[in-house]
């Protein structure tokens, strides 16, 4: 069964007005007090003109400055439009859920809304949706076809192989995205980050250094709490007979609950030090709620 639903995905774009171009936090305070969403190539030069009290030194252009004895500074303005790229996770830990959505699910859920956003602002929307032993680029596309693009090929993605290492795909796309993004892009990563290596933190760390970047986290319940210990739970494991799940133990409920905020703080961490945003969002939680609230938005 199929979990994702295309009539919901395209319907997505009634909730996407006033979704902003970039997380509130991202902005960059460039000339007084005007506020820039873009990094790289998202700012354009414009003009030359005389130092006003409150420019930006940063800015100063020493060159006339120097002929005419005067101070002047660079002028800046927005490119209106921009590359937002979405990174869908669609390995096989990410088909899997105890209560809610999918995890997948939930990424689709917030990677469409996303890209309704761009559309709406006439942002062009590409994306890279991949699996183990499978990978989808999709260039980017201006317009309501390239949403409706994105939800197809999410929707009609095929099931995950069954490739053993999932972090070799994780790895692989990473790349990926750093060969198609260009500077100034909006980055939206889709994902548990399941089998993040050193060598990953280095490959966003570079994405964050010219690109606005969203690490959108999704887990489910269970990875942060065992059940409760008033029972033996069954799991299944492939065509075998089922295993049973003992959480009945408090030292062994505590360290299983250590185990996932350490990934969290991780996470946490990693996205701080490189200046991106991180969004944490359970399966049983309103994806699209989570997104807007991350981007300092009211659901």
């Amino acid at each position: 069964m199929n979990p994702l639903d295309l009539a919901e995905l395209v319907a997505l774009h009634q909730r996407a007005k006033g979704v902003p171009p970039a997380p509130l936090r991202a902005r960059a305070l460039l000339e007084g007090s005007y506020l820039s969403h873009f990094k790289g190539r998202g700012m354009e030069f414009s003009e030359t003109r005389a130092y006003l009290p409150g420019d930006d030194t940063r800015h100063m252009e020493w060159r006339v400055t120097a002929r005419t004895g005067k101070p002047h500074v660079k002028v800046f303005r927005e490119e209106r439009e921009r590359a937002v790229l979405v990174w869908a996770d669609f390995r096989r830990p990410m088909h899997f859920a105890t209560r809610g959505r999918f995890k997948v699910g939930q990424a689709a859920l917030a990677a469409a809304l996303v890209g309704w956003g761009a559309a709406l602002r006439g942002d062009r929307l590409g994306g890279l949706i991949f699996a183990e032993g499978e990978h989808r680029e999709l260039r980017p596309q201006r317009g309501d076809r390239g949403v409706l693009r994105l939800i197809r090929e999410m929707v009609d993605f095929p099931a995950p192989g069954t490739q053993t290492d999932p972090s070799a795909s994780f790895t692989s796309a990473l790349l990926r995205l750093r060969r198609v993004a260009l500077p100034g892009s909006m980055l939206f990563l889709f994902s548990d980050f399941r089998g993040l290596s050193d060598p990953d933190h280095t490959h966003l760390a570079q994405l964050a250094r010219h690109n606005n970047l969203t690490l959108f986290f999704v887990y489910d319940p269970l990875e942060r709490d065992l059940p409760p210990p008033d029972g033996r739970y069954p799991v299944a494991m492939g065509s075998g007979a089922p295993r049973f799940l003992e959480v009945n133990q408090p030292q062994a409920r505590e360290e299983y609950a250590a185990r996932f905020q350490r990934r969290l703080e991780g996470l946490t961490t990693l996205s701080r030090s490189i200046g991106a945003l991180l969004i944490p969002c359970a399966t049983d939680e309103d994806a699209i709620a989570v997104l807007k609230r991350g981007f300092g938005m009211r659901p």
